[in-house]
């Protein structure tokens, strides 16, 4: 019977690597996020995406999710995955489900994906080793992804206070497209 039981850990551990490998994860959240050895994760990523992995390191700073757009795409993704964990989901899958409602929910807004999925994983463990924690707005009450020592007493998010170049990238694209902005 134990035999059986772990045919079916490894069928689980490989649909786990499937989804993270189809919404974009790198090599190295597949290693920590599965126990698959690394020539089966490779051959796995070459069947589903038709190429090798991309190289290099993974990001490592905590300042990125400080930064206007990116914080407030993280601080999105963030507060979906505690609700999955306080659903009870096990790590990787609360990733992979908050993961895909982000994605629905900046898609439905016809927002671009700032955060990828190895970014998102990225940011869960920077949370679990205590680096980055959440602070509510005293505007608006929402809960944003700051430092951990942080003074949030006052805290206001970049949606209540918007930096005054927020909205300039998106303006400066559709322009070089070709693609007149409303005039308003």
């Amino acid at each position: 019977m134990a035999r059986a039981k772990s045919v079916l850990s490894e069928a689980r551990q490989i649909e786990i690597a499937s989804e993270l490998i189809r919404l974009g994860a790198r090599l190295q959240v597949l290693e920590a996020e599965v126990q698959l050895s690394r020539e089966r994760l490779l051959r796995l990523y070459r069947e589903i995406q038709g190429k090798s992995p991309p190289k290099g390191m993974l990001p490592f700073s905590t300042d990125w999710f400080m930064t206007w757009q990116p914080n407030i795409h993280s601080s999105l993704f963030m507060n979906i995955h505690r609700h999955q964990v306080s659903m009870g989901d096990a790590p990787v899958e609360a990733l992979i489900r908050a993961y895909r409602l982000y994605r629905e929910q900046v898609g439905q807004f016809g927002m671009p994906e700032v955060l990828s999925i190895t970014r998102a994983w990225r940011l869960t463990r920077f949370f679990d080793a205590g680096m980055l924690g959440m602070a509510a707005c005293t505007t608006c009450g929402g809960e944003f992804v700051t430092h951990t020592y942080e003074l949030t007493r006052r805290y206001v998010c970049g949606l209540c206070n918007m930096p005054s170049r927020a909205g300039k990238t998106r303006r400066a694209a559709r322009d070089a497209t070709g693609i007149q902005a409303e005039a308003g």
